[in-house]
């Protein structure tokens, strides 16, 4: 989680969203890095997530990722649950859940859908002070300048 939350540290700069993921190797070493990208590529894909799982399947020169671990700084959406599914990912680990957007068990629960043919095993609430943290300042921060 530590190397997830120097992404999200990174999003700020470009004034995107502090979130963070690396994907680790059945070794526990980092193979890909993502922070969320959308602002600064005006890409609606650009989530942590995704950027991750590319930046791995590219290292790797293979779209599946079984025995790998997603690692995000927040429950991922629909479409990050979906990717890490689609990846094969052995496990999904996050910090804290998104009661707004979150599809690994707040809003739905895409990873543990018996109608997929994948399903990882999910650890939640991992360092979710630190990770809330980061995304209650951003925030608080977006609502000063635009008062």
């Amino acid at each position: 989680m530590d190397e997830a939350l120097v992404e999200a540290r990174a999003a700020l700069a470009t004034g995107d969203v502090p979130i963070g993921a690396v994907v680790l190797d059945p070794a526990g070493e980092v193979l890909g890095r993502g922070r969320n990208l959308r602002e600064a590529h005006a890409d609606p894909t650009g989530h942590a997530e995704v950027v991750a799982l590319r930046d791995a399947a590219g290292r790797r020169g293979e779209w599946r990722l079984d025995g790998h671990t997603l690692v995000v700084t927040l429950e991922p959406c629909t479409m990050c649950a979906g990717a890490a599914v689609l990846a094969r990912v052995e496990r999904v680990v996050f910090g804290p859940f998104d009661e707004k957007a979150g599809a690994v068990g707040s809003l739905w629960d895409v990873v543990r859908d018996r109608r997929l043919n994948h399903r990882p095993e999910v650890v939640a609430g991992v360092r979710s002070e630190e990770a809330s943290g980061l995304l209650r300042d951003f925030f608080a921060r977006r609502r000063e300048e635009e008062a």
